[in-house]
């Protein structure tokens, strides 16, 4: 018999939140994955580093911007450090 894969990889929705100027952060969610669970922290970080790369083609918005290349750079540190 052969098994093959048929769950998608980890889909991380991510968007800006709070007041324009302060206290404005990036948020997660998890989207299309049954196995939620299951996943490792290397796992989850790698997810929201692409979620924060996609949405940063997406914003118009200097201060939203500086918001998410400040989380993409917090997250590959973080990352590097788990290695």
């Amino acid at each position: 018999m052969n098994i093959s894969d048929s769950e998608s990889p980890v889909r991380i929705l991510a968007k800006t939140c709070g007041c324009k100027g302060r206290n404005m952060k990036v948020t997660y969610s998890i989207i299309d994955s049954y196995h939620s669970l299951c996943l490792d922290k290397k796992d989850i970080i790698s997810a929201e580093i692409e979620a924060c790369q996609r949405l940063t083609k997406y914003t118009v918005d200097e201060k939203d911007k500086l918001v998410v290349e400040t989380e993409l750079a917090e997250l590959k540190m973080s990352l590097d450090l788990m290695n």
